[in-house]
């Protein structure tokens, strides 16, 4: 999931492959807990405009939380494991608690 800022951009011809996302939100499973945080994530952030990564554990209740400083530098700014826990996006005006995010979620 990506939050964009104005419209998007695709890659080429492209209409499932958007090259200017804001915020990028992403759902682990279990083929892809060492791979999204290290190759995918090292890839999103030669994006130009890319300012906030999200990952999500879909087999319990715990977020990570990256943001890009001013001086291009990425940072862990949040570590959420509770269900009253607030994520606020740095993008805007957004947040939800974990317990809204997990709604629905029945954990093994």
């Amino acid at each position: 999931m990506m939050i964009i800022q104005g419209k998007p951009a695709y890659y080429g011809n492209r209409k499932d492959t958007i090259t200017n996302p804001l915020v990028m939100i992403e759902f682990l499973s279990k083929s892809t807990p060492e791979y999204d945080p290290t190759n995918k994530f090292k890839s999103y952030r030669t994006i130009p405009g890319f300012r906030e990564y999200i990952l999500i554990d879909q087999y319990e209740t715990y977020i990570e939380h990256f943001i890009k400083t001013e001086q291009n530098q990425w940072i862990l700014i949040g570590e959420h494991e509770t269900a009253d826990a607030v994520l606020q996006l740095a993008a805007g005006e957004v947040s939800i608690t974990l317990s809204d995010i997990y709604q629905r979620v029945t954990f093994e």
